[in-house]
């Protein structure tokens, strides 16, 4: 039987053997990362980029985002682009929300009436969604003529023309800064009113608008309006009229003269 014998084993040479060599702790992977920057990029340059950035930032938050959403132009430019009145429009809207919410908190009518019109509007956008606006009924009148009529809040009588040349109703009223009325006419489907109003040297935000039976409509609204002379066909029998407000700072006397097919004038 063959044995090994480590010690009559023949050496092993020390040259050209494999040898185990140490590894060094800078050689390892490490799961921490790395904090050097990319080549050709220094801390100092890194800083300068980020100040222009906000530099650039700061230049369009005045010139543009200031004028267009708060109507604020340290510059003139916004003025120059359009964008300062574009913010002054976009004020003086949410400054009408606020006041509109707050009237609406203390007054039960005028709340419905918003909530009315917030109805209007969102059928107005189905219908441009869906198929075009029917225009608006109110048709000019050159210069209507007649004598005026005794102030009345009701009548049952029904004139057998709207274009008799008569005025039926008026009514004369002052609105201070903020107030709001509505008048409204009841009216049968097909039926014509005359109308006229002024804000007699002041202006007046209008809507001119109808409901009943569980319809609604807007025939027409302005904002700064001195006056309008018209006609109003009823779209569906019920009460059609206008709601005004003043938006001025000043008190503003509002006319209202009103003929044609009617069978009641509705004030508050």
């Amino acid at each position: 039987m063959n044995r090994f014998n480590i010690h009559e084993a023949p050496p092993i040479p020390q040259t050209g053997g494999l040898r185990a060599e140490p590894r060094h702790s800078n050689g390892r992977k490490s799961d921490q990362p790395s904090t050097d920057l990319p080549s050709g990029i220094s801390g100092r340059g890194l800083i300068r980029s980020t100040l222009k950035a906000g530099a650039g930032a700061a230049v369009i938050l005045v010139l543009f985002v200031l004028p267009a959403e708060f109507g604020i132009d340290f510059t003139g430019v916004g003025r120059a682009l359009g964008l300062k009145e574009m913010g002054e429009i976009k004020g003086q809207l949410a400054a009408e929300a606020a006041a509109d919410e707050a009237a609406a908190a203390t007054n039960p009518q005028i709340a419905a009436r918003l909530d009315a019109i917030d109805a209007q509007l969102s059928d107005i956008a189905a219908l441009l969604i869906s198929a075009p606006l029917t225009p608006p009924q109110v048709a000019p009148v050159v210069d209507p003529a007649g004598a005026s009529a005794p102030n009345a809040v009701a009548t049952d009588e029904m004139p057998p023309s709207a274009n008799d040349g008569t005025w039926r109703d008026d009514l004369s009223v002052v609105l201070a800064p903020g107030e709001g009325i509505e008048i409204k006419l009841a009216m049968t489907g097909g039926q014509i009113a005359r109308f006229e109003w002024s804000a007699n040297g002041g202006v007046l935000n209008h809507d001119t608008h109808g409901d009943g039976g569980g319809q609604n409509v807007t025939y027409a609204q302005g904002r700064g309006i001195s006056g309008e002379v018209g006609e109003l066909t009823a779209n569906f029998t019920g009460n059609h009229g206008w709601f005004w407000r003043n938006r001025s700072d000043a008190p503003v006397t509002l006319t209202l003269r009103t003929g044609g097919q009617y069978s009641r004038f509705i004030q508050p």
